[in-house]
Order: structure tokens, then sequence, then C-alpha cells
């Protein structure tokens, strides 16, 4: 059959190594699956399947260090979850069997107890019996929060194939956003990194959530997935009728060819591997002396880098041999041979230096503050009509006293007409048009303080790169937000005093699980700007996925969305808020005000503050093309995510009602949610259209307020001025 598009040249800088127990690992596991029901009688495979996918040369690859046990035991556990996804492929996606695909789904967490002494049921097919016994062979020797996290990342792999049987049966193909979200959870890479931490050492729980883990879990997952979607486009588009494939993603979303799709996955691909890079170079090491980790434990997150680092090589390298993919003229070609050790593959060290030379240095020669005249405004996809509280002419009225009484418009970055102009009463209105009065001033307060905050940052820290005085400005906004019995800092400044005044306003109303979640989404908020504040440092701008996975945290989003929860009444399950299709609905949400925020700001981050963290410039370094295509770019992405969040409405809820059996109460309740986040995004394009934030004539006019040496030193160490708390 001849293949459908060209493989491009990867890029692949580590060198793969063999372990020498693959023979061991290949007869152990080969054994296993007979044992386990897997091969003759399965109807699924025969050993002659099991042979030719060879996984054990996969691990032998993939984990290059560990000893026999072992790699036979991570071997056993690939040869379960290939299985599985060839038994779900057949046994329910060909026979488009949604109930029967969610019942099978449900026993498997069953399987996986945190503590061993639990019961688990009597199998019932070869995946239950596999799991069963690969759970108890495995996780005596790793911790209780190891053991939470890889069960989590299980049940994620599995659950998320329901999303693939939904799509299918749909015949929808995912948006490009939405397909590398996915494609972490149902493809498996963050599973695959738990064995990592089996086989190389246990992260510090200390750190495991930390953003440079998440970020080393996630670079290696999206590096792992888009290899992966090249080699086997063939069989799974073109053989299987699968849709979630990042080559058929890109060719629907860019109307493009398959080769040309192919090389931006590429492209994107490389992207990633380069965050990996950047990220364990700069962030890990800063992480480690900032947490205080022990010399044994920063070992142990090297080992774990490390480990992660060796995955990709050996993955690539199994993908040129392995007969389950597609791979002519991968192997030899101009490839050199690099001296590396038995079973190695070659390194084209041409194409390497090429690609550090031209991508790399293209994310750090932006030059700032360049004339790029007014924001030019599509005609953007809003299908919810805006509705704004009858209390508006009030908040407008008594915003700028509180601002005034907080102290923050007597330090430099805000004056009464930037307050006037920007108008956060106008934003708060149309989020919130049911809002009583006092509920209204509160939201305006809260999006005028965030607002003010996020134009501190860069002004007060970025500009003089006082990364250490950010962070602990950045502490203490957490103190300012005690929990229960505790006392808050005394404010120093007009940021610390507004946000001290609106914890304990907005608390004393609220439960506190309500109150630890504002907590967090202020603290997501507040640490991204931190992030953003390293990359202006160095003059970087971002790799795409990973400015649109902050950008949602920078835009303040999860904030915003939780001020509009407070005092509902939750009623419905955690679990249901967790799943799959609430949080795609929120992230689209997000993605959409986000990058419309990005649009209209564009003029006055790039002329006027020399900024680099918006979408359009970041699609403009990625593709290395002019303003209008980058601007048609992030618009069609809005346009698709504002499709996928009508799409999960009309679609994904009612199942996901039908699979929790929700009550009329619950179900009444998660449209309330939908209700205010289609609020929230006509409100936020309202107040964008409406402000005075963003129109270059009101830019023109302030320009003087963006100049940096006019900026006073930071007031961290002032004593606090005579102002009504």
């Amino acid at each position: 059959m001849t293949q459908p598009f060209r493989l491009p040249h990867f890029y692949m800088p580590y060198a793969a190594r063999l372990n020498p127990h693959l023979d061991e690992a290949r007869a152990h596991s080969s054994e296993w699956a007979r044992g386990m029901g897997m091969l003759e009688g399965s109807g699924i495979w025969e050993q002659t399947d099991l042979d030719a996918h060879d996984y054990g040369l996969l691990c032998a690859y993939t984990h290059p260090d560990c000893d026999g046990p072992a790699l036979s035991l991570i071997t056993d556990w690939y040869v379960w979850v290939f299985f599985f996804d060839d038994h779900f492929l057949e046994t329910f996606k060909r026979t488009q069997d949604r109930a029967g695909g969610k019942a099978y789904l449900d026993r498997l967490p069953l399987f996986m107890p945190l503590d061993l002494s639990d019961p688990v049921p009597e199998p019932e097919n070869p995946v239950e019996a596999g799991l069963a016994d690969l759970w108890a062979r495995t996780v005596p020797s790793m911790s209780t929060a190891w053991r939470r996290r890889f069960a989590e990342s299980t049940e994620h792999l599995l659950n998320e194939s329901m999303w693939e049987l939904s799509n299918i049966d749909e015949g929808r193909i995912a948006n490009p956003v939405e397909y590398i979200e996915m494609r972490r959870k149902v493809g498996g890479a963050p599973w695959s990194a738990g064995l990592v931490e089996f086989a190389t050492a246990e992260v510090p729980e200390s750190v495991a959530g930390s953003r440079p883990l998440r970020v080393l879990m996630e670079t290696f997952s999206d590096g792992v997935h888009l290899r992966n979607d090249l080699f086997s486009y063939q069989r799974e588009v073109e053989e299987e009728g699968e849709l979630s494939n990042g080559v058929l993603v890109l060719e629907s979303f860019f109307g493009c060819t398959t080769q040309q799709a192919a090389e931006t996955v590429n492209d994107v691909l490389t992207s990633r591997l380069h965050q990996f890079e950047h990220t364990a170079l700069t962030e890990v090491p800063a992480l480690a002396l900032e947490k205080g980790l022990t010399a044994a434990e920063a070992g142990a997150v090297a080992a774990y880098a490390r480990g992660l680092q060796d995955w990709q090589s050996g993955g690539h390298e199994w993908h040129l041999r392995s007969s389950r993919y597609m791979n002519e003229g991968a192997v030899g070609g101009t490839r050199t041979p690099v001296p590396s050790g038995p079973g190695t593959s070659a390194t084209d060290i041409g194409a390497l230096l090429s690609a550090a030379g031209a991508e790399r240095l293209r994310a750090y020669t932006h030059v700032p503050f360049q004339k790029v005249g007014p924001s030019v405004l599509p005609d953007f996809h809003m299908p919810f009509e805006v509705s704004l509280s009858p209390h508006l002419a009030g908040a407008r009225g008594r915003l700028g006293g509180w601002m005034h009484a907080m102290g923050m418009l007597q330090e430099g970055v805000w004056d009464e007409d930037k307050l006037i102009a920007y108008d956060l009463p106008l934003c708060a209105a149309g989020i919130h048009p049911d809002a009583t009065p006092e509920a209204l001033d509160l939201g305006a307060q809260w999006l005028a303080w965030g607002t003010y905050a996020d134009d501190y940052y860069p002004l007060y820290f970025g500009d003089r790169r006082d990364l250490a005085a950010a962070r602990l400005a950045t502490a203490r906004l957490s103190a300012c937000m005690p929990e229960e019995g505790q006392e808050p800092p005394v404010p120093v400044n007009g940021m610390e005093r507004g946000l001290t005044d609106l914890w304990r306003r907005t608390t004393a109303r609220t439960t506190p699980e309500e109150a630890s979640a504002l907590r967090a989404s202020v603290e997501v908020m507040t640490e991204s700007w931190l992030w953003e504040l390293s990359n202006q440092a160095q003059n970087r701008i971002p790799d795409p996925v990973d400015y649109l996975e902050m950008r949602r945290a920078t835009f303040g989003s999860e904030l915003t969305m939780s001020l509009s929860r407070l005092g509902h009444g939750r009623t419905v399950p955690p679990e249901v808020y967790r799943s799959g299709p609430v949080r795609s609905l929120e992230n689209a949400a997000m993605d959409y005000a986000m990058l419309l925020n990005d649009v209209f700001s564009y003029q006055k981050e790039i002329e006027y503050e020399g900024e680099i963290h918006n979408g359009i410039l970041v699609v403009q370094n990625f593709f290395g093309c002019d303003y209008p295509t980058a601007l048609g770019i992030v618009h069609d992405l809005m346009t698709r995510r504002m499709e996928q969040f009508q799409h999960v409405v009309a679609h994904e809820l009612p199942l996901l009602y039908e699979d929790f059996k929700l009550s009329e109460e619950e179900r009444a309740a998660l449209d309330g949610y939908v209700h205010e986040l289609e609020n929230w995004l006509a409100g936020v394009l309202k107040w964008h259209q409406d402000c005075r934030r963003y129109g270059a004539a009101d830019l023109a006019r302030r320009a003087h307020g963006f100049v940096p040496d006019q900026m006073p030193a930071p007031p961290l160490a002032r004593p606090a001025e005579t102002v009504a708390p």
C-alpha cells in the first residue's frame, strides 16, 4: 500500500539505547499474554501479532537502564495497554456500542485499589485479568501518592476512549487545541510517565504537581503522541476509520494537503521537544532551589527527566522498526551514524543543528516596541446575546472610591483617567447580569483588582528583570488570602490592600470549599505572571501549546469563572465538574475569551508595551508568517473553540447526564452553569468592544503611561500609606 505522505525529518537529539534484558522481556511478555487470555482464542491477537508488534523492543528502547524483572513488568504493562486499545476498538468502536463501552470502562478502576488489601472483582475478560495482575505486582514498591497519580492517569487513558467513540459516531474531527488536550489522556503518555517513575525514581510529592514537572510530562506526552500520529496515520485513518489523529486534525483545520499537515505536526512536535529541554534546563533547577529539595530528591527529578528523554528517543527507534506502523523509507537515507552503543539509531547532525539554529533562535530574536498600527478586528462569532445588569451606573460611580481607598490610583500604574476608560463595571455587568448591586460592586472590584495587578507586574518587575521581588510579591498576595483563623499580613501597597479587602468580604459568604477554590484560582493567575516575567527576561516568545495553556491563567479565566459560580449552591457531584466534557466546555470558553483579548490588545501589547505574550505574535513566530495570516489563524481557532463549546452543550452534556444518572435538580444546576458561561463569553466581548483600553486613539493619548523609566521603585518595602482599609 502506498504511503499517504513522506515522513518528515524528525528532531531527535538523543541517541536511543537498548536494554540488555530485551530477550528476557520478550519471552516473559509472550508467556504472560497467553496466561491472561490475550492470544489464541481472544479474537484480537495471535502469537504472530504480538511477535510483530514487539513490545519488548519498545520497552527495551524506552527503559534502557532498568533490570530484567522491572523491564519484564513494564513490558507486560505495554502489552496490556495495546491489547486494551485493540480490544476496545473491535468490541465497541467498530460496533458503535456506547452503552457497552461505558459499562466495560466503569469496571476497570475496581482493579486498581490504593490499598491492596481491598478486594477486587473476578475478572471477566483478558483486559480485567491483566490489569488485576499488573496492579498487584507494581504498586507495593510505590508510594500512595504515586498509586493515586498512576490510577488517575490509567482511568483517563481508559475513559477518554469514550470521547474517541463519540467522535467517530458523530463523524466529527476535533479542533487542534481540543485534540492535544484529549490526546494526552487517550494516548496514555501521562500513564507512560508514571512507569518512567517506576523504572527510574519516584518524583517528590512536594513538586509532583508543580508547573515544571507538569510541563515535562505534558511536553513528553505531546512528543510521544504527535510522533505516533505521523507513523500511525495510514493504519488509523485509512484502515480503521479513526478521526483522532493529529495529521487529520490539521488537514481539516487548515484545509491543506496531507503532506503539509504532516510537516506542521512535525513542527509542533519539534517545538514541544524544545519546550521540554527549556523546562528541564531552566525551570527545574530553579524549582529545586525554591522548594529546598535535598540532593537525593533533586537527583530523583533529574533521573525522571532523563527517563522521559530516553523514552522519546527509544519510542522513536521502535516506531522505525515496528510492523504496527507506516515507516517505509524512515530508516537509512541521509542519516549519519553516531556511535552510541548497541541497537541505536543514526542522527542527522546537520538537520539537528539547523533545527536548533533556525527554530530556537527565532523565538529569542523578537524586536520589541515595533510599530504595528491599530489592531484589526474580525467579525467575531458570538452566538450568545449580552445582557447588562440594571445596576451598572451605580457600580461605575462607586468603583473609583474603592480604588482610591485601597491606594491603587496613587502608585503610578493607573490614574482616574485609566480607571474610567477601562470601565470594569461594564465587564462585571455583562458577566453577572442578574447580580444584586452589592454583588455587582464586588465583581467589578475583583475585575479591577485583577486587571490592575496584571498591569502592575510587568511595569514594576518586568523592565527591571526583578524576578526575586516578583516572587516575594506573589507569596505575599497568597498570604493576603488566609485560611479561617489566620491573619493576613499588614498590606504594604494598594494591590495587597485590595486583595485583603476582597478576600475578607467574599469569603464571608462562601463555604470552605468555595474559598479554597477561589484562593487556588487567584494563585494560578499570580504565579502565571511569574512565567511571563521569566520569558520577558529572556526575550523568549513561548511555544504555542505552552502559551495557550498558560494564557488561560494569565488572563485570569479561572478567577472570573469561579466568581460567577460563588453562592450558587453546587448540588452536582464533584466528579461531574471534573469530567472531560465539563473541563472541555470550560477550556473552550477560556480559549475563546483570552484569544479575543489577544486580538483586541495586539497593538497595545506589541507596539506600546513591548510584550511577547500575545497569541497572534506566537503564531507569527511559529509559522514565520505576517500579521494578517496569523490573525486569520487565531480567528479561525476562536471560531472552532466556540463551535466546540456549542457542540459540548448540544451533544456531550446530554450523554454526561445519562452516564452519571443525574437528577433533574442536578441537570438544572449544570444547565445554569452553562448559561453563566454564555453570559461570561458575551460579557467579555461586549467589554472589549466598548471600553477604551485598546483603541488606537486611547493608546496614543496615554502613551506616556507605558514608559518604564517613569515608574517609581516597587513599593514592596515601603510602610503602608494611611489609607482606609
